[in-house]
């Protein structure tokens, strides 16, 4: 069944070579109970551990029912373990924190074999534990663990049952109790392999190895009980293979048992897994609050830009050069309102609204206010979104009778009649009465000037009744499509060149709103961008914390990470198993960013004054990047954890 020949292991302890096994050859038959012994550092252990596949030898020959051993990948000698083997450990080696059912259950879910679940309270029942099935594995005592162990190390139904020190750490009574299972286990056709340094248990074997510094110095049958004949017991299900998975990837059992072990540990150590998600928290609570800061800003400069209105042109004098000579100093360019009418008949254009401005002086009872006042035609409403929130807006022919009505920002109907509605009161402008008819929507502040802070007349009104002006400062065009906005701006300059007789474009300016629209919003996105940045930065550094955190718990669990390796578990069960809690930790975490992300945005924003926008995108974007982060910061733990070698966990404190 086993033949191993010249095989060789040597340790390096840093500062010398350690040779626990020197050119071993052995055989062991189908059915036979083999006890090896020897004095500690003689080398029992190494043989037990590469006769079970937890080792590999440096050098030699280990081949196992016929097949050659050596030249296996990692997950083949998983499989070997988990098939072929079964373990019993001096320290037991349980699950802490799983049930007895659950412990013992273990190598089914990493044979991916779950229809033979039902083997597993038989084999409880076994070991005389059924009335423990349930209960945790630290609620045993010393002798129930062990017992335990070997119905955990028979629930796959191994060929072999390795033993290392078995009742090493067990008083008299259960020590005989121990070995009456194993014998039985022997005596219904079990091969049992067996390590122990006392010569007591040693002779419950038939066979007996005797080791010395890594060699062999005896081999023969024990002195005191005779090889028995086995008996037929329970015969293993020929179609299970013994050398091949039937699983190529995770098992539903394995996923389940990673979701409930991540669980458990972070329900374990509770302050240590808050501490970890409170980085993973505050990062998703700073990109959502970020996102939503930079997302209302984008709101907030669209609003503004709607109020300025849409698809707009303004034509601005300059200064003039008529057929090729400069006029004097501070001469510049004359409109009036026939130019506004004449570039609002161009095919391109919706309509234009002539507007002049200047500073004045308000009065209301004995409230005073200094304000701009703006002179423009009926049109102005339309092309710059100026519907009054209250009252109306004048018509055309209150502009051509150069009516004495008015229509108030926000910031001056505050100043000068509080909560008192405005709507047909008189106040006076530059010592002129007007009618109030109409509240202008509010424009909100510019980088220079408050917008709201202003007064609109009809144009004829200001210019000749209250500003004394024959020209107008500006004409406002909107065009009917954005995609004619550069057709608009050639035909504006070539009737403008045409009327005033202008040899070059020196003598006034076409302001096009789009550049400024793509400008302001390209700084938005910018702002956007840098904000996202900065929470971003806060996840990395969260996700660091999860990192140093995992690191540790792998630290912790290494010996079980060697006896799940033991059972037969691959390495990318191992690191899945890590990958899993290092995700649950993140997505608690993102879990509660997102409700303190939506918290401080809103606080922000009322302390503040700040627009904010909570989108499911950035609730989205923050809840996947947080799992990113655990994913990308677990898997070097993760991959650590995957990359230990079963004899080496196992040797653990």
């Amino acid at each position: 069944m086993i033949e191993i020949k010249n095989i060789t292991r040597t340790y390096n302890t840093g500062k010398s070579e350690v040779n626990a096994l020197k050119e071993v050859s052995l055989n062991i038959n189908m059915g036979e109970f083999v006890a090896i012994m020897g004095h500690s550092g003689s080398g029992k252990s190494t043989l037990l551990s590469i006769l079970g596949f937890l080792d590999k030898p440096d050098s030699g020959s280990y081949s196992i029912m016929g097949r050659e051993t050596s030249g296996l990948t990692d997950d083949e000698l998983s499989v070997l373990r988990n098939n072929i083997c079964g373990f019993v450990f001096q320290q037991f080696h349980l699950m802490p924190r799983m049930t007895v059912r659950d412990n013992v259950s273990l190598p089914l879910i990493y044979s991916g074999l779950n229809e033979k679940m039902t083997f597993v309270d038989e084999r409880i029942r076994s070991v005389g534990l059924a009335h423990r099935i349930d209960h945790m594995a630290n609620e045993l005592s010393g002798g129930e663990q062990q017992r335990v162990a070997i119905a955990r190390s028979m629930s796959n139904d191994p060929l072999i049952l390795f033993a290392d020190e078995p009742t090493g750490n067990l008083d008299s009574k259960t020590e005989k109790d121990i070995l009456a299972i194993l014998t039985s286990l022997h005596e219904r056709g079990k091969t049992i392999i067996m390590v122990t340094h006392e010569e007591e248990i040693a002779h419950y074997a038939e066979r007996v190895i005797y080791m010395k510094d890594g060699e062999i110095i005896s081999d023969g049958p024990s002195s005191k009980r005779k090889r028995t004949k086995p008996t037929n017991g329970y015969v293993r299900d020929k179609h299970v293979p013994l050398f091949e998975t039937n699983r190529s990837a995770m098992t539903l059992g394995a996923l389940k048992d990673s979701i409930v072990q991540a669980l458990t540990s972070i329900t374990t150590h509770k302050m240590r897994s808050f501490l970890s998600m409170v980085g993973i928290l505050f990062g998703v609570a700073s990109v959502i609050a970020m996102l939503a800061i930079g997302e209302g800003a984008k709101e907030a400069v669209a609003e503004d830009l709607k109020s300025m209105g849409s698809n707009m042109l303004s034509v601005r004098p300059g200064a003039m050069h008529a057929r090729g000579v400069s006029l004097e100093a501070g001469t510049v360019t004359r409109f009036t309102q026939r130019d506004s009418d004449i570039i609002g008949r161009l095919p391109e254009i919706e309509n234009a609204t002539p507007g002049v401005n200047g500073s004045a002086q308000l009065v209301y009872g004995n409230k005073n206010w200094s304000s701009m006042v703006m002179g423009v035609n009926e049109e102005y409403e339309p092309i710059n979104s100026a519907t009054p929130i209250v009252g109306r807006f004048f018509t055309k022919e209150e502009n051509s009778a150069r009516r004495k009505v008015a229509l108030l920002g926000t910031t001056v109907t505050k100043e000068l009649f509080g909560k008192e509605n405005p709507i047909g009161k008189m106040i006076k402008i530059n010592k002129i009465n007007f009618r109030i008819i109409g509240v202008l929507p509010k424009k909100g502040s510019s980088p220079f000037r408050d917008r709201d802070d202003v007064v609109v007349v009809p144009i004829n009104t200001a210019m000749y009744r209250v500003l004394g002006v024959r020209y107008v400062d500006y004409i406002d065009v909107k065009v009917k499509s954005p995609d004619l906005i550069d057709n608009a701006i050639k035909s504006i300059s070539s009737l403008v060149k045409k009327e005033h007789r202008f040899s070059d474009d020196d003598s006034f300016q076409i302001r096009d709103m789009t550049e400024l629209r793509t400008a302001l919003q390209g700084t938005t996105r910018t702002m956007g961008l840098l904000l996202g940045i900065v929470a971003a930065i806060s996840l990395i550094v969260g996700g660091i914390g999860i990192m140093n955190i995992m690191l540790v718990t792998v630290k912790e669990r290494t010996r079980e990470i060697g006896v799940r390796r033991a059972i037969g578990a691959f390495r990318r069960d191992i690191m899945s198993q890590f990958l899993t809690e290092s995700a649950l930790l993140t997505v608690s975490g993102g879990f509660g960013g997102i409700i303190f992300g939506i918290l401080i945005s809103y606080i922000l924003s009322a302390a503040a004054g700040w627009a904010i926008e909570i989108t499911p995108f950035s609730i989205a974007l923050s809840t996947s990047f947080s799992v990113f982060i655990g994913i990308v910061f677990g898997f070097w733990p993760a991959y650590q954890a995957s990359m230990l070698k079963p004899v080496e966990a196992l040797r653990q404190d």
